[in-house]
């Protein structure tokens, strides 16, 4: 028996061909996928990309681009490609993203476009093949395309990226590493458990081979970081590659730079640091120069500020690798301040040389690239962060007395500083305590900053903090964030506070379950409003929502008045930070004047219409009763942690 072959297809729509038209709902078999196409004749689009980008998204520029996660089952592909098309989709006022993009997950591409799909490997290449070509078509409108697929087969990947070169458009490899182990004990569709009775066949990492990229343009350690800081990795990789501008970024949160290299490249590091020529001395207790113990200021790497009439200095790629446009709230400076002969050791042919040596107590611990020397114009730095260029004045002193230069420049730094004083365990970096938090589940964050010892009035107003959080939110979390560089010598040592610290928790004035203990490892340079920003803007990078700010923060006495009168205006410090550029996101408290209500015997908000009724108890009267062995009134702070006070004083007036 002859057949005929069946008439060519017309190239009419689907809409208007008889077939649809007499047999609207008439279902027939799908052909095979590996049938190939004929007759067929790429068409050219009209509209190009740049015009697409000039109206999709937020932000000039074309950004279509594929973003491929691949690894094991379990790993967070998907739990971090959903959390970064949040990240990067986000628009307001104050959270200025925009960035179109869709995240294409394995699960669901296997709904519709691959349902007819299995896991053979075969079938695997095909599935890999459709979404590629779907995400190439993402990618070519301006999206920014998140594909989450194990994509066990290196060949397949690779494919998946030529289709893209081939159209010109950016194909980023992400490779979610997570060790097997790590993925089973997660096991969040119990598809490991399964493998493991031989209930499923061909689960890559059991019976069925996962082959990891060799190249991989990112490497993601989903096995010990969390989501966040890969989400991190990824924004910071994104603004590198031009993908994500780094002024819609910082309205998002700003930058943290992981400063401490990974562990993979850290014997290269320590090698070179042992070869190299140049060195200079860090001194972290003074200088507001120490990224290196806890990263909170990491995104200070590298800043460089270019005014009208000078040079820009860029980068290999010829753009400034730091960007400073928008808002950017940085009110105090982050230098590490050097001598003339140390400029004159680092200085080569009138240029800084390629790679400087920065050391700790005579141990290397970082280096410091594409070095630049600025003059310390110490005089102008006191008078625009003090107010004040009086001498008397201890921030003041030590700029004065510091070096004539400034040394800037990109920072690699080998491993976190251990300072072996007991206290390491409560020093955290961002990402750290944004974990600790998580773990928490805390949906606010709110931070006390304080340099001085806690007692029942703090305690209070912390506690109505949380409980006007919890009108809106279900767990909100105190990071208790004590100062922890210099101070003056007549504070209370750290070491002290943060043993009345605890003491304050374990007595429940502040509830452990939510109150996490860390150090802030900041100086104290007692600057008043300007400092207060800092304050704030720092605890922004450890995810912090909420900031308690107080009377007169960061205030000193004025050295050049006789009757000890504030240098600051006392409310300045709160109504500054409540208007800061680039802090609008931040949820401002003012602090509540506490004192110790007589009638009640406690520490109460001060009330001005009794006002005989309130007892300020200051420092200076705290520190008299602690040494002479006289205790506060009862429900002034709570016992032990008074006790912990007493005796530090005791101590010193023994010696």
């Amino acid at each position: 028996m002859h057949h005929m072959a069946p008439p060519p297809l017309s190239p009419v729509s689907e809409n208007a061909h008889p077939f649809f038209e007499s047999n609207p709902r008439k279902r027939f078999r799908m052909p095979s996928y590996s049938t190939g196409s004929t007759n067929v004749t790429m068409q050219e689009h009209t509209v190009g990309r740049d015009q697409r980008a000039d109206v999709i998204g937020r932000h000039e520029g074309f950004r279509g681009c594929t973003i491929w996660f691949t690894g094991l089952s379990g790993a967070g592909k998907t739990t971090v490609s959903f959390a970064l098309e949040k990240a990067l989709t986000q628009y307001s006022r104050r959270l200025q993203m925009g960035i179109p993009c869709y995240g294409l997950d394995g699960d669901n591409v296997r709904h519709g476009l691959c349902k007819n799909l299995g896991f053979s490997k075969d079938d695997r290449a095909e599935n890999i093949r459709r979404v590629a070509e779907v995400a190439k078509l993402f990618a070519d409108a301006g999206m920014v395309t998140l594909a989450s697929f194990i994509s066990p087969f290196r060949v397949d990947r690779d494919s998946a990226r030529e289709i893209h070169k081939t159209s010109g458009l950016p194909f980023f490899e992400v490779y979610v590493d997570a060790p097997l182990e790590v993925c089973e004990s997660r096991d969040p569709k119990d598809l490991y458990k399964k493998a493991r009775k031989g209930q499923v066949q061909g689960m890559t990492g059991i019976d069925s081979a996962y082959e990891p990229p060799v190249a991989a343009d990112l490497v993601l350690h989903s096995g010990k970081d969390s989501a966040e800081e890969c989400v991190n990795n990824v924004l910071e990789f994104l603004v590198r590659e031009g993908v994500v501008p780094m002024k819609a970024l910082s309205s998002l949160a700003p930058l943290v730079r992981q400063l401490i290299v990974s562990p993979s490249i850290r014997s290269t590091l320590e090698e070179e640091l042992r070869g190299i020529e140049y060195e200079v001395e860090l001194d972290l207790g003074f200088e507001i120069s120490n990224p290196f113990g806890s990263n909170i200021w990491s995104n200070c790497n590298g800043s460089r500020c270019i005014f009208p009439g000078e040079e820009e200095v860029e980068d290999e790629e010829g753009e400034d690798s730091f960007p400073m446009d928008g808002p950017l709230n940085q009110s105090v400076p982050i230098v590490l301040t050097i001598t003339s002969q140390e400029k004159e050791q680092v200085m080569r042919n009138g240029h800084t040389v390629p790679a400087i040596a920065l050391s700790y107590e005579g141990k290397r611990i970082a280096i410091l690239r594409k070095g630049e020397i600025f003059e310390h114009r110490r005089k102008e730095r006191a008078a625009r962060q003090f107010g004040s260029i009086d001498e008397r004045h201890p921030g003041v002193a030590q700029v004065m007395n510091s070096g004539e230069f400034c040394l800037g420049g990109d920072i690699e730094v080998v491993d976190r500083i251990s300072f072996n004083d007991g206290l390491d365990k409560f020093r955290f970096t961002p990402m750290e305590l944004r974990r600790i938090l998580a773990e928490k589940k805390a949906d606010a964050i709110f931070v006390f900053q304080l340099r001085n010892p806690i007692h029942n009035g703090h305690a209070l107003l912390m506690r109505e903090t949380r409980a006007k959080l919890l009108e809106t939110y279900r767990n909100p979390i105190l990071l208790l964030h004590p100062l922890g560089g210099w101070t003056k010598d007549d504070d209370v040592p750290l070491k002290v506070r943060i043993r009345q610290h605890e003491a304050v928790i374990d007595e429940g004035l502040l509830g452990a379950e939510w109150t996490v203990l860390s150090i802030f490892p900041s100086p104290m340079m007692y600057a008043g409003p300007t400092e207060v920003q800092w304050h704030a803007r720092a605890r922004l990078a450890a995810g912090v929502h909420t900031y308690i700010v107080g009377r007169d923060p960061a205030g000193i006495a004025d050295p050049a008045s006789e009757s000890g009168d504030a240098l600051y205006e006392v409310t300045h410090g709160a109504k500054v930070l409540s208007m800061a550029p680039g802090l609008s996101h931040l949820n401002v408290v003012p602090f509540r004047v506490a004192a110790y209500d007589k009638k009640v015997g406690q520490m109460a908000m001060f009330d001005p219409s009794r006002k005989e009724d309130f007892d300020f108890i200051s420092g200076t009267k705290m520190r008299g009763l602690a040494r002479n062995g006289q205790t506060p009134p009862d429900g002034f702070m709570a016992p032990k942690a008074w006790e912990i006070l007493a005796a530090h004083y005791r101590e010193i007036a023994n010696q």
